[in-house]
């Protein structure tokens, strides 16, 4: 159910108020009977749209590209890696 904010005419006390949107306007003020008047809210608050709001507008441009191409399967290996030639074992020895 939505909040509706309501300032009184009479004496300025501003309440809120859970109803639903086909439900007819508070009409008195719960402090001193007078009238009440819808009041406009102040909005939703924030939306984030997209993939990703840290991954869109923070990430360097180096992460992005190493990202990508990731993706699109041109990873390469490093160089570190323990599958790589040349490798401190020594196989055995041929005479």
């Amino acid at each position: 159910m939505p909040t509706y904010d309501y300032r009184c005419r009479k004496c300025g006390h501003q309440f809120e108020v859970f109803h639903g949107i086909h439900d007819r306007s508070v009409q008195k003020c719960p402090r001193c009977g007078g009238r009440a008047r819808k009041v406009p809210a102040g909005g939703g608050g924030l939306i984030f749209r997209g993939s990703g709001f840290y991954i869109t507008d923070y990430r360097s441009k180096d992460y992005k590209e190493k990202a990508k191409q990731e993706k699109s399967g041109d990873a390469r290996p490093s160089t570190g890696d323990s599958h790589s030639s040349g490798g401190s074992k020594k196989g055995p020895e041929k005479s």
